[in-house]
C-alpha cells in the first residue's frame, strides 16, 4: 500500500492505496461516492465519469496513483447542500433521466463542456456526450436538459 493524497471536490484527502487501483475502485468503494458506476471497466460506457483538471475523463481507465496532485470532481460535489447544480436540475426538469445508471456521467461530461462553453452548438452537445451510453432515453431528453442548463447558467433562465 502507498499513501496517497487525492483532492476530490474541493477536499484534499490522504488514502491508502495499491498502485493497481483504479480511481473508480477508489472513489466507489474506498470513499463510497457511489455516483460514478462500473458499466464496462474499458472505457466505452461513460458511466464512470468525472471530471480531472477540467476534463470528462473515464476513472475506470485512470490509476488512483496518476491522480495525485490533480483536481477531481464527481458528480457528489455539484450540489450546494440541498440546492441542485443547474445541470443536475434540468436533468430532473426534462426528464433526462430515467435508469438513472448512466445519469451522473452525463452530468459531469455535460459539466466539462459548460465549463468551457456556455453557448455549445447542438454539434458540441452530441461531441461531449459521445462517450456516454445511454439505454433508456435516446439522448433527445438529454440533449435537451444542457441545453437548458446553459441558459440557466447564462442567466437567461
Amino acid at each position: 500500500m502507498e499513501l496517497i493524497e487525492l483532492n476530490i471536490n474541493g477536499e484534499n484527502i490522504e488514502i491508502p492505496v495499491e498502485k493497481n487501483w483504479t480511481l473508480l475502485y477508489v472513489i466507489r468503494d474506498v470513499l463510497d461516492l457511489t455516483g460514478a458506476k462500473c458499466g464496462c471497466s474499458t472505457g466505452d460506457c461513460g458511466a464512470c465519469k468525472v471530471i480531472i483538471d477540467g476534463e470528462a475523463v473515464n476513472s475506470c481507465l485512470v490509476r488512483a496513483v496518476n491522480a495525485v496532485g490533480k483536481k477531481i470532481e464527481t458528480v457528489e460535489g455539484l450540489a450546494k447542500g440541498t440546492e441542485l447544480h443547474p445541470i443536475q436540475r434540468a436533468f430532473i426538469d426534462c426528464g433526462a433521466v430515467q435508469c438513472g445508471y448512466c445519469t451522473p456521467g452525463m452530468i459531469m461530461s455535460a459539466k466539462a463542456l459548460l465549463d468551457k462553453n456556455l453557448n455549445p452548438t447542438d454539434e458540441e452537445i452530441k461531441q461531449a456526450i459521445s462517450n456516454n451510453l445511454c439505454r433508456c432515453t435516446g439522448y433527445v431528453k438529454i440533449e435537451d436538459a444542457i441545453r437548458q442548463a446553459a441558459k440557466v447558467m447564462r442567466g437567461e433562465e
